[in-house]
């Protein structure tokens, strides 16, 4: 993990390169963020190998949790995530996102041992996920000037 982590570093540090240095407002330019990154993901994976190489990590207790992963539990956030990606460009930001909520809590409960709802529970969760999904919606769209699709031309929904 620590060389992978110092991998990814490497091909941060690689990209932000290719990055104009050019200062803009307050004195940092557009490649000071990846750098900053890819600084902190070398720390890390530093941290990670010395750890490994100096028998770090023995004294912790027992992880929590199942021994096996729930497959069920991850299918669900997986169709989550990918169903908001292909359609949020059909049926709007809002829309996808809130989908996208349902089907991760689902999975969620379903990793909990708990039923994963009924009709009316997958409706006041795509309410929640409407909720959540379009005050973000209008806060990029309208106070900072963000393009993200829309399901109408008119910007509110």
């Amino acid at each position: 993990m620590g060389v992978g982590a110092l991998l990814v570093a490497g091909v941060l540090a690689y990209g932000a390169v290719a990055i104009p240095a050019d200062a803009g407002y307050a004195g940092v330019g557009p490649n000071f963020l990846p750098w900053v990154v890819s600084a902190a993901m070398a720390v890390c994976g530093v941290l990670l190998v010395w750890e490994a190489r100096t028998g770090g990590f023995r004294q912790m207790p027992e992880p929590s949790g199942a021994a096996r992963g729930d497959w069920r539990a991850l299918a669900w956030v997986s169709a989550g995530i990918l169903l908001n990606a292909s359609l949020i460009t059909t049926i709007g930001f809002v829309l996808s996102c809130a989908l996208c909520f349902v089907l991760a809590v689902r999975g969620l409960r379903a990793s909990e041992g708990k039923p994963i709802g009924d009709a009316r529970q997958t409706l006041k969760d795509a309410v929640t996920g409407m909720l959540i999904s379009a005050p973000v919606f209008w806060l990029f769209t309208k106070l900072l000037a963000v393009n993200l699709p829309g399901l109408t031309a008119t910007g509110w929904l």
